[in-house]
């Protein structure tokens, strides 16, 4: 009997690597290969592709791909009518948040978004752009911008709509950001015809789990020690627990083991007040995925 395949797109570009790294850490071993557009990956029901991000919401709204990784902003610009099936937020397993900002030149007299009644915004997220003009009740002509949209406010246009994690680049170019037009997060989408399938639905959803797994464990570790009995309460008021930490009793009775899950950071921070508080024979873990 033939394997049955789930189609899974992969974006190239820059959300490619960090993709790929957090699919090896979820528990997925995949790998570009050269110049192949396919990667390969060590379960024989998934299917990758390498697809940019930009074209994968109507290929996965059409049922091609059954699922992929896209910008909630590029589902919304398509009009894509996909699955969400997982928001993987700030992750720095697959890049931070974009935002789809205003922008007017620093001297320009326009200081809020109604300024723009009547003018030219140009832009390559036309419809979100849109959306937000007539959610603020403007009229606007918006123009789709094929590149170097930096260069066009007060020459080509009164206004564009860009994107930018932190506005240093809009401040380099000499612009200012009147408004965020757009926040976006990175996407796990499925097909609404994937998602009607029971098998290829389930298939979709370990897979969400496992990366949310994954992400979950970002910047986290397991801190395990031993604890005397009579020390318990003040180690455990030590510990910014996840969740409750942790007591197991030990084959001495004047002792317990702890162990809890804390922030990375954190733990220059708070081992040397664990030891000062009689805990003994600390042990740091790497968490790869925490699932809840």
């Amino acid at each position: 009997m033939e394997t049955r395949k789930l189609r899974l797109a992969i974006p190239n570009g820059n959300l490619q690597q960090a993709t790929v790294d957090l699919f090896c850490r979820a528990g997925y071993n995949m790998r570009v290969q050269g110049r192949s557009y396919f990667p390969a990956v060590d379960d024989p029901e998934i299917e990758c592709m390498l697809v940019r991000p930009q074209e994968q919401p109507r290929y996965v709204e059409a049922g091609i791909i059954d699922a992929g990784f896209t910008g909630s902003d590029l589902i919304t610009e398509a009009r894509a009518k996909v699955v969400e099936v997982l928001d993987m937020g700030a992750s720095k397993a697959t890049g931070f948040y974009t935002r789809w900002v205003l922008c007017v030149l620093d001297g320009s007299p326009v200081r809020d978004a109604r300024d723009l009644e009547g003018k030219r915004v140009a832009t390559e997220v036309v419809n979100l752009t849109r959306d937000y003009l007539e959610r603020e009740g403007i009229s606007a002509l918006v123009e789709y911008s094929y590149g170097a949209t930096e260069v066009k406010p007060g020459i080509l246009a009164d206004a564009i709509v860009d994107s930018t994690v932190t506005g240093s680049s809009i401040k380099a170019n000499g612009l200012r950001i009147v408004d965020t037009v757009f926040e976006s997060t990175p996407r796990l989408i499925a097909s609404p015809q994937a998602w009607d399938d029971p098998w290829k639905r389930q298939k979709i959803e370990d897979i969400a789990l496992m990366l949310k797994g994954a992400i979950a464990a970002e910047g986290k570790v397991m801190l395990l020690m031993n604890v005397p009995r009579s020390r318990l309460e003040e180690v455990v008021g030590l510990l910014p627990a996840l969740d409750k930490p942790t007591v197991s009793s030990l084959s001495d009775p004047g002792w317990v083991a702890v162990n809890t899950v804390v922030d990375e950071s954190f733990v220059r921070v708070i081992v040397p007040k664990l030891k000062k508080a009689g805990a003994h024979g600390i042990v740091e873990y790497a968490l790869s995925k925490i699932i809840e």
